[in-house]
């Protein structure tokens, strides 16, 4: 599959008298817009036929799903009002864009070094990430959007699989209702976590679809958690990272693990 199969493909199945889908050569993108608004969604075509090595029609299937889901909630009423329960906060990598396409800042802060959290209206079947004219349309603060995404995701069920990998213990969150990776903002769960926890507490946040925490009790546990947090990463549908982090006293620290060494 080359991005030419992948964009015929792609226009075949996306294509509908309310929009229009422009190809990008240089960039290597397809941009579909709804014209009775003009707002759109430009997906990359290398990182789909990366996907499509792997899952082959499901890959073309999720893009076709969230692109139309996408477009359709840009067509409705976006509004804060009776809606509070529906504002969470998501995770996404430092490399995620900071502005809409349309060239408006996303509503987000620092987290780690190597993620931000941004926030969210949930309308679904999908979300929308708040901008700043969002915010300022709504008469919201910052404040008060962050403190209701945090008491949101803190309502959110917390149950979680274990395994055990040589001597290790590793936990999963894996509800896919989009906000599994947010879970990592819930402290009172972290800390509820870390009391069962009899090595060391290390987390990891591959994609927005899964949470790990690892029990590490030997060496070899940091060589489990990066190889399952790798494959986590290349397969989820919104990637965020491949490193990991140790969890002490409340607090993040990304580590990186070269072997059966950390650092």
């Amino acid at each position: 599959m080359d991005s030419n199969k992948m964009r015929r493909e792609l226009e075949r199945r996306l294509k509908d008298p309310s929009r229009s889908i422009t190809f990008d050569r240089e960039k290597d993108t397809l941009r579909i817009e709804n014209t009775n608004n003009g707002r759109g969604i430009t997906i990359s075509l290398p990182g789909i036929i990366a996907k499509w090595q792997e899952q082959k029609d499901k890959a073309i299937d999720e893009v076709v799903y969230y692109v139309t889901e996408g477009l359709q909630a840009m067509e409705g009423q976006v509004r804060f009002s009776g809606h509070e329960r529906n504002i969470y906060p998501v995770i996404r990598s430092t490399s995620f864009p900071d502005e809409a396409e349309e060239g408006v800042p996303f509503f987000f802060d620092d987290h780690t070094a190597e993620t931000r959290i941004y926030y969210a209206l949930d309308m679904g079947k999908t979300y929308r990430l708040i901008d700043m004219n969002l915010l300022q349309k709504e008469g919201w603060t910052e404040s008060q959007v962050r403190e209701t995404a945090l008491f949101n995701v803190r309502s959110l069920q917390t149950s979680l699989k274990e395994d055990h990998v040589a001597g290790n213990v590793f936990y999963f969150m894996n509800s896919n209702d989009g906000y599994d990776a947010s879970r990592i903002l819930n402290e009172a769960f972290l800390n509820d976590v870390k009391k069962r926890i009899e090595g060391t507490m290390a987390l990891a946040v591959p994609h927005q679809d899964v949470l790990i925490i690892a029990d590490i009790r030997n060496n070899t546990g940091y060589d489990v958690l990066a190889q399952m947090a790798m494959s986590f990463f290349a397969s989820g549908r919104v990637p965020i990272t491949a490193l990991s982090f140790l969890y002490e006293k409340g607090q993040l620290e990304p580590i990186f693990i070269l072997g059966k060494n950390r650092r």
